[in-house]
């Protein structure tokens, strides 16, 4: 699952990264709310956690810039606010939860699983791609024939990233972003990681083919 972070603290929001890092969550973090709408609008995250007190843009005024765009991506407000206006305000935006700071850390990642499990209620488990599936709940690439291979993690991610939005290129500085954000690898490891991903496509036959767009980054689209 992939989480945005938003928060002008910057000891508190790295704190927050590890912890959710170490639940197993894909976490980009920002400082501000112009760099908040800007990740929310141009990533797919399945969830969104928003500081309401932050320069530039605050948060409720995020909220409703991506609301207004068709942006239902789930959205836990944290704020230092308790006023019932406030959250009254929030929800009314379109938030989905209210934690007030200071907050405990296991009570964070409990609300979070909760609105995970609310976004996996409406949005769809797999997707597609040509005569390709990506299984979301079993990390698989099935065809209609009912064909199957099994991705690893990091291999997962990359699919969903690509097959989220099928023709649109994915550049390697976001796959080293999103899924070695550790910095411990190489930029090659993503050649190596499309390498093995493409001979898992010909193995199962697919109608759809990862494409390398020269010094920009790579795409998944239907074969002619």
């Amino acid at each position: 699952m992939r989480l945005l972070l938003a928060d002008d603290e910057k000891e508190l929001t790295n704190a927050l990264v590890a912890i959710l890092k170490h639940s197993n969550y894909t976490v980009d973090a920002v400082y501000n709310g112009k760099d908040a709408l800007e990740y929310a609008l141009s990533g797919e995250y399945d969830g969104i956690i928003l500081d309401i007190m932050m320069p530039g843009l605050d948060g409720m005024e995020v909220l409703k810039s991506l609301r207004e765009k068709g942006n239902s991506t789930p959205v836990l407000f944290l704020t230092a606010k308790t006023e019932v206006d406030d959250r009254i305000k929030g929800l009314d935006l379109g938030a989905d939860d209210y934690l007030p700071k200071p907050f405990d850390m296991g009570e964070l990642l409990a609300r979070v699983r909760a609105m995970l499990r609310r976004k996996t209620d409406f949005a769809p488990t797999n997707l597609t791609c040509g005569n390709l599936t990506l299984d979301r709940a079993g990390y698989e690439l099935i065809t209609p024939d009912h064909e199957k291979i099994h991705l690893a993690s990091r291999e997962f991610q990359m699919m969903e990233m690509l097959m989220t939005n099928p023709g649109r290129i994915i550049s390697i500085d976001t796959f080293m972003d999103r899924i070695w954000a550790d910095g411990d690898a190489d930029i090659n490891v993503v050649w190596v990681y499309i390498s093995n991903l493409r001979k898992k496509l010909t193995a199962l036959g697919a109608t759809c083919e990862i494409k390398a767009s020269r010094g920009v980054g790579y795409s998944i689209n239907e074969t002619n």
